[in-house]
């Protein structure tokens, strides 16, 4: 799982382009988000930089949490 702080996060709008993102690159990915704490947790075999750049490209630029 890579779990994210999504800063830009502000509605539930957000959240759906947020997952529309993430699953454009893996459809089979599981997205959470919570978007009071502007956070988004992943579970997604694809590769982290690309979704990274999915969301970023959304207009969300993700910034990664530790684990």
């Amino acid at each position: 799982m890579i779990q994210y702080e999504v800063p830009a996060m502000t509605c539930g709008g957000c959240a759906r382009a947020i997952t529309r993102a993430v699953q454009s690159i893996d459809p089979q990915a599981r997205v959470e988000t919570d978007v009071d704490a502007k956070r988004v947790s992943i579970t997604s075999n694809a590769d982290e930089a690309k979704l990274t750049t999915a969301l970023t490209e959304a207009g969300y630029p993700p910034v990664r949490l530790a684990a």
